[in-house]
């Protein structure tokens, strides 16, 4: 990574500077994907205050950290930890919206059978067989009182399935009417 300095500079010693460098490098690694990438960073002096900004474009965008104190060493570390912390953010958006998009096109969300049958033909121009469901729900969980067989097959009626608690065997049993019109019961 290149880095220019601009503006007033103050003389760090080798320790410092090797410790700017390394979070340099590191900041490299994370950034410089498509070739190596520029670093602008301005210190202005203010008052015995250091203001360092670190300037890094990524993508189509900048990278732009910020950080003040009164030591130059303390002001430029923390205006490189913004920078790191924003590139980590920009490139778990960019892998997040990677994976997405391996994952091929998303489920199509539930339709009612009414809609399914009011669905456009299919390109071999038959039309998808709607099932129609009918869906009954207790009022209340635990309301439901247990049945015997004979009162489920009363309360099934016209209905293709009915879902209840045997009172015998304290299980819940199903009830589903085939299309020939017999009764299979089904204990879970």
């Amino acid at each position: 990574m290149k880095v220019t300095f601009t503006g007033t500079r103050q003389e760090l010693s080798p320790k410092l500077q090797a410790k700017l460098d390394a979070k340099f490098a590191k900041l490299s690694k994370l950034l410089e994907k498509r070739g190596e990438k520029q670093a602008h960073v301005v210190v202005t002096n203010v008052r015995h205050l250091n203001k360092v900004e670190v300037t890094v474009p990524y993508y189509e965008h900048q990278l732009v950290g910020v950080a003040s104190d009164a030591d130059l060493f303390t002001a430029l570390w923390g205006a490189l930890e913004k920078l790191e912390a924003q590139a980590l953010k920009n490139r778990g958006k960019w892998r997040e919206k990677q994976r997405r998009k391996e994952n091929g096109p998303v489920a199509e969300p539930r339709t009612r059978p009414a809609e399914r049958a009011r669905r456009p033909e299919q390109e071999d121009g038959a039309r998808p067989a709607a099932i129609p469901v009918n869906v009954h729900r207790a009022k209340q969980r635990g309301q439901s009182k247990p049945m015997t067989l004979e009162e489920a097959m009363l309360e099934m009626e016209d209905r293709d399935y009915l879902v209840y608690r045997d009172a015998e065997k304290e299980n819940i049993s199903v009830l589903v009417r085939r299309r020939d019109g017999k009764v299979d019961l089904i204990e879970v």
